[in-house]
């Protein structure tokens, strides 16, 4: 579904990626690991056209996405869940998931896609007409993986979906993303320091370390493998 094939992104002068190349198959959860500033947000930021890597290539079902606006990419099916959640806190929950629908037209396609969110969220609809910033963190992180539900997208991104949460909100956030990917056959790529929930929710994975892809393996290969364990696992 994806190819990245050698990518290089920079920050003014500053090189972020260098020489990044991973897949991704229709289907799969994959997870990218590595330290805070390694450049896996970038990474996401390169998919999605919020920076343009300045040589390699991004394949999307075959079709070159580099260069693209971001507004053409979520019309292909590649939808962001940021880092920080970043909703709109002004609006209510039901305006939110609204907004994830923006550029669909279908109305009642996206009412059965609120009540799916809804169902998988409970929360949600106890809270529909409540302002997004006055949920907690676990519910407005459960608001901004729903209102990307709500886009309908082939390939999700996930960036740190775990960041400031409680560990048992943290299992019912990877809980959900498990079921979105099996019930919804949607795609996933997750961005995650959370290294040992992200392996063992994933099918494969690859770290990255000062912008660069350092290794690639199955997930069950990488949670066994001793460097792993000693710079992610605390092992």
């Amino acid at each position: 579904m994806l190819k990245i094939r050698n990518i290089s992104t920079y920050y003014g002068n500053i090189q972020a990626l260098k020489g990044v190349s991973l897949e991704i198959e229709e289907g799969e959860i994959v997870t990218l690991i590595g330290a805070n500033g390694a450049g896996k947000t970038t990474t996401l930021m390169s998919l999605c056209g919020i920076v343009s890597p300045r040589s390699g290539e991004i394949l999307f079902q075959g079709t070159p996405i580099q260069g693209l606006s971001g507004d053409k990419i979520v019309q292909m099916g590649i939808i962001q869940v940021p880092e920080g959640r970043r909703i709109f806190p002004n609006m209510s929950v039901q305006e939110n998931l609204e907004m994830g629908a923006y550029l669909r037209t279908n109305k009642l396609l996206i009412k059965q896609d609120m009540n799916m969110v809804m169902e998988l969220f409970p929360i949600l609809a106890q809270r529909r007409n409540q302002l997004g910033g006055t949920l907690s963190g676990g519910e407005q992180q459960m608001l901004a993986i729903s209102r990307g539900l709500m886009a309908r997208p082939r390939l999700l991104l996930l960036d740190e979906p775990s960041l400031g949460l409680a560990p048992i909100i943290i299992k019912q956030i990877f809980d959900i993303i498990r079921k979105i990917n099996h019930d919804n056959n949607t795609t996933i790529f997750l961005v995650e320091q959370n290294a040992n929930q992200a392996l063992k929710l994933a099918d494969r994975g690859y770290v990255m370390e000062n912008g660069r892809i350092t290794l690639s393996d199955t997930a069950a290969n990488l949670l066994d493998n001793e460097q792993v364990k000693k710079a992610y696992l605390g092992l």
